[in-house]
């Protein structure tokens, strides 16, 4: 009787938590995928122009495989953080040997309580075997695994891609592409 009391307050708590964020008009739209699948079509992500992050230490962990591009979203990712006013002295920078390495080490990053925001970096690239799929997919819980059991939020900066010239644009600014390393120091 109690464990049923208990998941049913549990639950509740989830529920409510949840709708939290979403926006007070939208209650009743909730369980309704179609305009939930719009707003976020119609979102845009932007960062205040007030960000000051000149007391934060930032985390960066990037893997030694593509290192040309993994370099550049590194590069983005000091500009963007550098953008919040995070000094140099306070963006600690780690290189693991693959992206299979990035949980764990951000793992003991994030016990360590040396920096207060960590951003994991890499580049996995579609091959011919499904090893792409399952890198991905453990990479992916991994750092989600990381976020939910500590304080220390980290953030996925790993590119999922299926050929070369979908890294280098989200890799660079050049030829139109965009560098998210930019955006994944800014949300750090």
């Amino acid at each position: 009787m109690i464990g049923r009391a208990l998941f049913s307050t549990a639950l509740s708590l989830a529920v409510s938590s949840t709708l939290a964020f979403v926006p007070s008009s939208s209650y009743g739209a909730v369980s309704n995928n179609a305009v939930a699948l719009q707003m976020a079509a119609e979102s845009e992500v932007s960062f205040s122009d007030d960000l000051d992050g000149s007391t934060i230490r930032i985390g960066v962990l990037r893997t030694r495989w593509n290192d040309e591009h993994v370099s550049s979203l590194v590069d983005g990712i000091k500009a963007g953080v550098k953008e919040c006013k995070v000094t140099d002295e306070n963006i600690f920078i780690k290189e693991v040997p693959g992206a299979y390495e990035l949980p764990y080490a951000a793992k003991l990053l994030a016990m360590s309580g040396t920096v207060d925001a960590i951003v994991c970096t890499g580049v996995l690239i579609k091959g011919d075997t499904y090893h792409f799929e399952y890198i991905s997919d453990a990479v992916t819980k991994g750092i989600m695994d990381v976020n939910l059991s500590t304080m220390t939020p980290v953030v996925y900066g790993v590119l999922n891609c299926l050929d070369e010239a979908q890294v280098k644009k989200r890799a660079s600014n050049d030829d139109g592409g965009h560098n998210h390393g930019e955006d994944w120091g800014k949300t750090a």
